[in-house]
């Protein structure tokens, strides 16, 4: 047994032929110029697809964002055309502290 497993260990390995076997021509065994054509515009459709998905993907962002913004500001004319009508139907408001801290000041002055 330990006679046959150093002869397989040892048996030396076929060379593989750097010649083609007989009836396969270079052009079965190779892309050729179609193959390198294919898969040169396989890549750059993907590329082109790639490209136009981002170019999307950017104007998607863009107009959530304009509408968040636009939609936030609506939002703030909102609270502040409500705290002028709190303003009229209260009348005066009550005098303010000063900027600095130091006794009230009127509205208006």
């Amino acid at each position: 047994m330990h006679s046959l497993l150093l002869r397989l260990a040892t048996t030396p390995t076929p060379l593989p032929t750097p010649t083609l076997r007989d009836g396969i021509s270079e052009d079965q065994v190779t892309p050729g110029l179609l193959g390198f054509v294919m898969t040169a515009f396989f890549v750059v459709a993907t590329a082109l697809l790639i490209v136009d998905m981002v170019r999307r993907i950017r104007r998607v962002r863009y107009r959530a964002q304009v509408e968040e913004e636009r939609m936030a500001a609506a939002t703030a004319a909102d609270v502040e055309a409500a705290d002028a009508q709190d303003g009229l139907d209260e009348g005066p408001r009550p005098a303010a502290p000063e900027s600095n801290g130091n006794g009230l000041q009127r509205p208006g002055e």
